[in-house]
């Protein structure tokens, strides 16, 4: 049998995307991909069989209108339409929703990461059932349980990390819920526990989300109770997930939620929200709470971080849960989604 020659659209390497999920998951399905033997990948100009775009932004034109290969598009989530005040696209986003929208459907297939996106691509962009497939994200290899005390020591100096601290990472759109997370922890009975705060986006002091963030943060008299670092390169985030005492993801939403694998993969115990693809995600290797509620996020940190049964046996869990997730197991199920495309033609 011939190899599946694919092209993957490598913008999200070159954008705002490169450090945000949409990177990650382009860089780690290209490496996954170049190890398997029944395909190769190829430059647009070299006759792909396929062509892949690694993500859907529903109010910028990232697709084709005309299209001379088949195209598989991976729909990350739709946040942008679930949560439409806070989203606000104004008519030129309108007029190029409606382009993306009429792409999207002449693409061979859509790739997305959970059954909840999947449900919301199907209701906001009239994606056929048959023609959608749900692909689960994996943590990269790299994030993994360490043992070695010198490392951390490096890192806990580099970082000024505290001694025991709660963790959190990624990005401040609303659907993430920091100021509910920031809230939460002000009402923390432990005197011991710091609130570390992780992402590129942080690095941005005039993104209207990170200044309501630091002036909360300022309001609950926390700011030698809260640090705000940016972006944290691989190897020193593997070792932070490891020294963390907790993961929180308290998001209102989210299409997948990596972080918490990241985290689980790496030993450390999670709590998180019980709505959208998380409780999907999660299984039953996390303490839930309602995002919406900030005494409920509060009392399930304080559980974790104190209670040493339960940590014990949701990094058991959550070790257990993180392995079920792999690149393998991506790069084979999305050569499977080319196969199908391409018997149609």
């Amino acid at each position: 049998m011939n190899k599946i020659r694919v092209h993957i659209d490598d913008r999200p390497l070159k954008n705002g995307s490169a450090f945000r999920g949409v990177g990650e998951y382009t860089r780690n399905l290209i490496k996954a991909l170049s190890k398997e033997e029944s395909l190769s990948i190829v430059m647009a100009n070299e006759n792909p069989d396929i062509v892949h775009y690694p993500s859907f932004d529903p109010f910028f034109l990232t697709l084709p209108i005309l299209k001379k290969k088949p195209i598989v598009v991976t729909v990350h989530d739709i946040i942008p339409l679930v949560f439409p005040e806070h989203f606000p696209p104004g008519i030129r986003g309108n007029i190029k929703f409606q382009i993306q929208k009429i792409s999207l459907g002449n693409a061979a297939a859509v790739i997305t990461d959970s059954e909840n996106s999947r449900k919301d691509i199907e209701k906001y962009l009239g994606c056929p059932e048959e023609k959608v497939f749900v692909i689960p994200l994996a943590p990269a290899g790299e994030f993994k349980q360490l043992t070695i005390s010198n490392q951390r020591l490096a890192v806990w100096e580099r970082y000024k990390l505290p001694d025991r601290f709660i963790l959190y990472v990624g990005d401040v759109n609303y659907n993430k819920n920091i100021l509910g997370l920031v809230g939460a922890f002000s009402k923390l009975k432990s005197q011991n526990l710091k609130l570390l705060l992780i992402g590129k986006a942080f690095e941005n002091r005039e993104l209207p989300e990170v200044k309501v963030t630091l002036q909360l943060i300022e309001e609950l008299d926390l700011v030698n109770e809260v640090k705000v670092l940016g972006f944290v390169p691989t190897k020193d985030l593997v070792e932070i997930y490891n020294l963390a005492t907790v993961y929180c993801q308290p998001s209102f939403y989210e299409g997948f939620g990596l972080p918490v694998l990241e985290a689980m993969a790496c030993g450390c115990p999670v709590v998180a929200a019980n709505t959208a693809s998380l409780p999907e995600i999660c299984g039953n290797a996390a303490r839930m709470v309602d995002p919406h509620d900030v005494a409920d996020i509060a009392l399930g940190l304080e559980e974790v971080s104190e209670d040493e049964k339960m940590r014990r046996d949701l990094i058991r869990k959550g070790l257990k849960q993180a392995g079920k997730f792999t690149w393998e197991k991506v790069a084979r199920e999305t050569i499977g989604v080319y196969e199908k495309v391409l018997s149609r033609k």
